[in-house]
């Protein structure tokens, strides 16, 4: 999971905006599963993790937005991505260790508190691993992987012409489908962590938001509108509740992996059809000041919000009417929102701020010449 960096940050504001709602998504997921359901919200939600699939595409999306022609050198880039995302991601993982171990008594490996810390947990199958540290924070060895190879990515399509674009998009949801049904006879576990969680499969992604990003950068401008784009992913999750009932998650071709794996081209569509409406000057009720205010918090909320349930059930367990499920729902929202502000203001902001100044970009005209760059 990432988000628009402060260079050129709320440039387009729909796009922070939309962060909100998608780690909202997330949140709900979690509810709905970890804690009860509340009768018409969780089903829509069902399979709400298709919120960090949004947020995949958004990332390759803003960072080609942002980086395409800028001619920063490769290091500053990595290291700014690095000042953005490390020490939230510490304070959740300390934060995440601590409940466990002080509060309910349980060990966390210590290969995976090292593992998450490395950015690499995702790699690794064993899900003592890959959700260990925090479990919400698998999604981060995904991000570290993406900027990795995004220099690359970006110096391979920069310079090409839309229809190459065109193509790399088409083989990216291609791919995922040819994935979905070509590892479908390993074994649930194993399936699901090559799926859902292994880093070169969500790579089709994230590629998919970079060419989407290198369109919109140099000139293209999405022929769907923004309703259009919105009732599309709303209506990709209703469509998904017959399926769910139909078809148990253990299987292969059920809904679970579906919604995270084929969702990818309407968040792609989605973003371009938002992009666009900030470009052409007009506003909407995503990049209004509070929804762009949560937007910007909507990192430590997505880290942070696990925790708070785990918290949550183990002092007061799971409710047991759809009344106290919505209070219950209700308090788990109000207190890591609240936290995650918090968190955004004094340590994720301020963190990433000072980090960033630790190393300067060198001049425009030196860069070329001294440091490999994102051209």
């Amino acid at each position: 999971m990432s988000f628009i960096t402060a260079y050129g940050r709320d440039r387009l504001p729909s796009l922070t905006g939309l962060r909100f709602w998608a780690a909202l998504l997330v949140v709900l997921y979690h509810l709905s599963r970890q804690v009860g359901t509340v009768p018409g919200i969780s089903d829509a939600v069902w399979y709400g993790r298709s919120g960090v699939t949004f947020f995949f595409v958004l990332s390759g999306a803003v960072l080609a937005w942002t980086y395409d022609g800028s001619r920063v050198a490769v290091r500053v880039f990595l290291w700014r991505r690095f000042a953005r995302i490390w020490p939230m991601l510490a304070v959740s993982v300390a934060a995440s260790v601590a409940v466990w171990r002080v509060l309910m008594d349980q060990a966390v490996s210590l290969k995976a508190i090292a593992g998450t810390l490395l950015l690499v947990h995702a790699w690794f199958p064993q899900p003592v691993i890959f959700k260990g540290g925090n479990p919400a924070a698998w999604s981060l060895s995904d991000e570290g992987w993406f900027y990795l190879i995004f220099p690359v990515l970006l110096a391979t399509l920069a310079g090409r012409r839309g229809r190459t674009w065109g193509w790399t998009a088409a083989g990216a949801v291609c791919g995922a489908v040819l994935l979905w049904v070509g590892l479908s006879g390993l074994a649930p576990t194993t399936r699901t962590w090559a799926l859902d969680y292994l880093p070169l499969t969500r790579s089709l992604q994230f590629v998919l938001g970079v060419v989407t990003g290198l369109a919109l950068k140099r000139g293209w401008r999405s022929p769907m509108s923004l309703p259009v784009s919105v009732g599309l992913v709303v209506a990709w999750h209703l469509a998904l509740i017959p399926w769910s009932n139909a078809v148990p998650d253990s299987a292969w071709y059920s809904p679970y992996c579906a919604s995270q794996l084929l969702s990818a081209p309407l968040f792609a569509a989605l973003i371009a059809a938002a992009a666009r409406a900030d470009l052409d000057g007009r506003r909407t009720a995503l990049g209004g000041a509070w929804t762009i205010r949560l937007g910007h918090w909507s990192f430590a909320w997505y880290l942070l919000h696990e925790i708070v349930i785990r918290v949550a059930v183990f002092e007061w367990g799971k409710p047991a009417t759809k009344g106290e499920t919505l209070l219950f729902w209700a308090g788990v929202l109000v207190v890591s929102q609240a936290l995650a502000a918090l968190a955004y203001l004094c340590i994720e902001h301020p963190a990433e701020r000072r980090l960033r100044g630790l190393v300067v970009a060198p001049g425009r005209d030196a860069a070329p010449r001294r440091h490999r760059t994102l051209a």
